[in-house]
């Protein structure tokens, strides 16, 4: 979320912004939509510009279409209609497919309970299920809290312990295992070598698929499905899904008009986002400082998508906003004594230490300080939790990590690749994300990890830091490189290693995301004293990082911010 490193006058540069050709979701872009109310008082603009203030929010005329209790009426008719669907769906893939379809468009949280009655009844899987159908119900299983074996894959190994060569010209089993090696945990070797083999087996054919099976290929190389953003993949899931002949109506207009309802749901947060920025006043007095307020929602869809995370998404946006003004402050403005009084006053988190801090670093510890303390009020109103202790430790940790940075530029002293990586998962928000999040959601809190939470953080936290870390250094442009303008983890690495060509650093540097995925997916299986809710944000902030930060080489990070952006919260669907 946070891209560092150009501290005053001093020369160590950030890695930003990164350009692997992934999958693309730029081409959503439906234009109008039927029958659909834009409510007034959340109807926002973007602006066309670029900058320190590229995004804006400004309000405009709505075009109200139709009334707001229309579309919930058919809204609910809708949902009525779908579950009697989903549950009287008897053949057992069939009844799979659907819950796979039903969460690809969005409409999981919808039917939760009913699609938990469904996973029951198909954990164990058939005898004489075919590979597709395997690999389905692994994947499925597997991103619903069920902890399916990899040994359910035995069937389809010879008896030297290697997937049957006769697999090969199953095109649709084995590109249903390819996505499910993807959710591969530490020591599941079985699913490390279904990816080897999928992907040499379907490389090897793409070129005599027909065209549909091929863009189905050529997406997952692109981009997994475990490690797409939820709400762009649902986007652009419900186009293709239009597309298909043997799509169910009933399914896409619902999945329409609740795209539709939610980007309505997303323009008011936005609206009451804008209201506190400008309230907040950091903008107009700080001009040095990022407003980015807009971009900053955008990170909290992908980490938070469901709608009932609206009042969450906002709080965390917040803390965001002024976590990027703390890192210009760090980045372009602080002199070194400044930078040591500000970190000290975080430290001891009192109101008398902004006494000896400039003007500008009053302002933005006031804004940082009453901002925290209302999420404390809203953490104590819902869950009955007293968490100051918590958040303001992870703040602490931010700092110490940006005054850690600054040391090493000031020395002279570039890290190395472990310590860089390390302080980097801090430095960008990563614990200070996850921790506020935990306590606003305020599911499966307990005394235990509680307690652990003041001490260290859990290490699926520091693999989703990890990965957007390195996500972020995978961004820098050639030119900035040809500057010597960066010290990223792809030079570190190529140092270290004494890698002399920039593809294979990047390709290492591919190796430690892949590393960290498995982190994270083994949090999913693995005993755990934090619930599934968090592990499953840090894991969104996985596939928010690796979207987010991608573009090509003509296009900027703030380009591929500013696509997303309009597609997720200005551009409903057609219906």
């Amino acid at each position: 979320m946070v891209s560092r490193y150009c501290v005053n006058s001093l020369s160590w540069s950030n890695a930003q912004r990164h350009p692997c050709p992934l999958l693309s979701y730029s081409s959503c872009k439906s234009s109008s939509v039927k029958s659909f109310p834009v409510l007034a008082s959340a109807t926002i603009a973007i602006s066309e510009t670029q900058g320190s203030d590229f995004l804006h929010v400004n309000r405009v005329q709505p075009k109200v279409i139709s009334s707001e209790g229309d579309v919930i009426n058919n809204l609910d008719k809708l949902k009525e209609n779908a579950r009697r669907f989903l549950m009287t769906a008897s053949n057992p893939t069939t009844r799979m497919k659907l819950v796979d379809m039903i969460q690809r468009l969005g409409l999981g949280y919808m039917f939760e309970e009913e699609i938990k009655t469904i996973l029951q009844t198909l954990v164990h899987g058939q005898p004489d299920d075919d590979l597709y159908t395997t690999a389905l119900r692994f994947r499925v299983l597997r991103n619903n809290d069920l902890h399916p074996s990899p040994d359910v894959f035995g069937a389809f190994m010879d008896a030297n312990g290697k997937f049957d060569e006769s697999l090969a010209e199953d095109i649709e089993g084995l590109l249903s295992l390819y996505e499910a090696s993807y959710l591969g945990a530490n020591g599941e070797h079985v699913l490390s070598q279904a990816k080897e083999f999928t992907t040499t087996h379907l490389k090897n054919s793409v070129s005599r698929l027909t065209q549909t099976l091929r863009e189905k290929v050529m997406q997952s190389f692109e981009l997994p499905r475990h490690m797409r953003m939820a709400r762009l993949e649902t986007r652009r899931y419900i186009e293709e899904y239009g597309n298909d002949i043997d799509h169910t109506p009933l399914l896409l207009e619902l999945a329409k008009l609740e795209y539709n309802q939610v980007q309505s749901l997303h323009q008011m947060e936005i609206g009451e986002l804008r209201r506190w920025w400008r309230h907040l006043g950091l903008a107009s007095k700080l001009p040095f400082a990022r407003d980015r307020p807009l971009e900053c929602f955008l990170w909290t869809v992908g980490l938070l998508p469901e709608p009932k995370y609206s009042t969450i998404r906002i709080e965390l946006a917040k803390t965001i906003s002024i976590l990027l003004v703390i890192d210009d402050i760090f980045d372009t403005y602080g002199t070194y004594d400044d930078l040591m009084l500000f970190t000290k006053a975080i430290q001891r988190w009192d109101l008398e230490e902004i006494e000896q801090l400039p003007e500008y670093m009053k302002i933005c510890y006031m804004a940082l300080y009453n901002t925290t303390n209302e999420i404390c009020f809203v953490v104590r109103k819902h869950h009955g939790l007293s968490v100051l202790p918590y958040l303001r430790k992870t703040w602490i940790d931010i700092v110490e990590a940006f005054m850690v940075e600054v040391e090493w530029v000031k020395r002279g002293h570039p890290p190395n690749l472990k310590e860089y990586i390390d302080n980097g998962v801090t430095s960008a928000g990563t614990y200070m994300a996850l921790v506020h999040i935990f306590f606003l959601i305020g599911e499966g809190v307990t005394h235990e990890n509680m307690r652990y939470l003041l001490h260290s953080y859990p290490h699926f936290f520091s693999d989703a830091g990890k990965i957007l870390r390195l996500w972020d250094d995978l961004g820098t442009s050639k030119e900035e490189q040809e500057r010597g303008d960066v010290a990223s983890s792809i030079q570190l690495l190529m140092q270290e290693k004494n890698i002399t060509s920039d593809e294979d650093g990047r390709k290492q540097i591919m190796q430690l995301i892949q590393t960290s995925w498995k982190g994270l997916n083994e949090a999913l299986v693995a005993p755990n004293i934090f619930p599934l809710s968090i592990i499953k944000v840090a894991l969104n902030m996985s596939r928010a990082s690796q979207v987010v930060y991608q573009h090509d080489d003509d296009n900027s990070y703030f380009s591929s911010v500013d696509v997303h952006t309009r597609s997720l919260f200005f551009t409903p669907i057609d219906m």
